[in-house]
């Protein structure tokens, strides 16, 4: 049994190896890649989608698996863990023809670089023909993987196991019953925050200057990270040793970086707090996505828009902004950083109706999977749904439509984990209030302990776990969506004078 144990551990390395050259290449792709070298980076990454497939679903898997079985339940956690994540891809993956693994892989690769200039170029039409083969293939390859289930609660268990339209139908029904009639007291409550000065200019040298100021105090290690820019601000690794993080510079609203950065630091610390031994494994990311959400909303929100964070702040951010911005309190950047007002673009909007981008989005996705909806009718849905949400309508497809990055890659099924990451956030910040003094520990700058702590509590264990155990584990209760209602009616009520 031995023998057996340590060659497929040897054996799962050589899949983690493959797996890890190509989020460096992917990374590479979205950062400085060559325009001209779209079709040769596709063709790429078909070959290391198809190579990782064939080892993924070889009979050497099956064999190793077989074996396994029998003794599943003697084995420590991590090699549980292993066994669960390898039989998952081989069983749903032998169901899948190759040839069609090749295309997707070469179809997300020069997707994802033609979605970025469409965007540049607020061209829908030039993104279509590649979103709408997109979604064929996803429906084939669902077709294969399915024993009768809704292709859509495939997609969704995909990126948050055990998750289903059912299960978020009512997660965004109890969001909605907190959301809407909360909004609707705040517009009513007449309480003007001033948020104008947030587009005074600020130079790109000085917001380059305050993502590495905020990145490296909330504990992020760029010995073994890096900060690029792209269009869409995102986390990407190989392991816990090659950490990196993308943002975008946008000359008049210095907080959309600050922000998109603390959002993917807390993505880079939970990848570069994994335990060593799970490192270089293929356990050694996050739980899912949910997971990993709750973990930049976290550092995102409880800690960068709560008011001990600006009060420590601001001496060191104020020598890196503008003189006009140097008069401003950091109770004013409190208030500035929490309004609430209906915006176009998700990344850049305030933490109570971030929700509701999340349910448009997860609605059309839903349309996607389960209607025949035409490609072309896509801008016009979207524009709708946000005329119905948040009452505004996108002047361009740059920012409406094409927004997000995530179709471009297939990753259809996501955009819920963003809600679910929100709530699960406050569940953790509720348990982490029982053991931490959160408001002195952020007084006193001491991010390492907050890290300390969740890297106890989550980061350490990588994808040993599944979300629910993961939970269980640490804080001995299931999800429970009811503390980050609690969590939003508190906070918004405070600020808007509602109590």
């Amino acid at each position: 049994m031995e023998k057996t144990i340590k060659e497929f551990k040897e054996y799962l390395e050589r899949i983690r190896m493959y797996q890890e050259a190509v989020a460096t290449l992917s990374f590479d792709g979205e950062t400085v890649a060559p325009v001209g070298s779209i079709e040769a980076r596709a063709k790429r990454a078909g070959f290391f989608g198809l190579e990782i497939f064939k080892l993924e679903t070889s009979d050497e898997m099956g064999h190793f698996l077989k074996e396994l079985a029998p003794h599943i339940e003697t084995l420590d956690d991590v090699l549980k863990g292993e066994y669960r994540e390898a039989k998952k891809a081989y069983d749903e993956g032998t169901k899948i023809p190759a040839e069609i693994v090749r295309e997707m892989s070469e179809l997300q690769e020069a997707a994802a670089a033609i979605w970025g200039q469409a965007r540049a170029e607020n061209d829908f039409d030039k993104f279509a023909p590649y979103l709408k083969r997109l979604i064929e293939l996803q429906k084939k390859v669902i077709s294969y993987r399915s024993s009768g289930e809704n292709p859509y609660d495939l997609l969704l268990d995909d990126y948050e196991a055990g998750m289903n339209m059912e299960v978020y139908d009512a997660f965004f029904d109890k969001l909605k019953e907190a959301i809407v009639p909360l909004l609707k007291k705040i517009k009513e409550s007449n309480k003007e925050i001033d948020r104008s000065f947030v587009n005074i200019p600020v130079d790109l040298a000085s917001q380059k200057a305050i993502s590495k100021l905020i990145a490296e105090k909330l504990g992020y290690h760029l010995d073994r990270g890096y900060i690029a820019e792209s269009s869409h601000p995102f986390c990407s690794g190989s392991n816990k040793y090659d950490v990196r993080m993308t943002t975008r510079y946008l000359e008049n609203d210095f907080l959309s970086s600050l922000y998109s950065v603390m959002h993917e630091t807390g993505h880079a610390i939970y990848e570069q707090n994994v335990a060593d031994e799970i490192a270089q494994t293929i356990l050694g990311s996050g739980a899912s996505m949910g997971i990993h959400e709750s973990q930049s909303r976290l550092y995102e929100n409880y800690l960068g828009r709560s008011p001990q964070f600006w009060e420590v702040i601001q001496d060191e951010l104020l020598n890196l902004l503008p003189e006009a911005l140097q008069q401003i309190s950091a109770h004013q950047f409190y208030e500035a950083v929490n309004v609430v007002a209906p915006s176009l673009i998700r990344v850049e909007s305030d933490e109570l109706t971030y929700n509701l981008h999340i349910m448009i989005r997860y609605e059309i996705e839903r349309m996607l999977f389960t209607e025949d909806i035409d490609i072309h009718d896509l801008p016009e849905i979207w524009n709708k749904k946000y005329e119905e949400y948040l009452g505004i309508t996108p002047p361009t497809n740059a920012q409406g439509v094409l927004q997000d990055i995530h179709w471009s890659f297939g990753a259809f099924g996501y955009f819920p984990t963003y809600a679910l990451g929100s709530a699960y956030s406050a569940q953790i910040v509720a348990h982490m209030k029982k053991e931490l003094d959160l408001t002195a520990l952020i007084k006193a700058q001491n991010f390492e302990a907050i890290k300390a702590w969740l890297g106890e509590k989550i980061h350490q264990y990588g994808r040993i776990y599944t979300p629910n155990q993961l939970m269980e584990k640490s804080f001995g209760e299931a999800f429970n969506a009811d503390y980050y209602v609690d969590y939003l009616t508190q906070k918004y009520s405070k600020l808007y004078a509602l109590i």
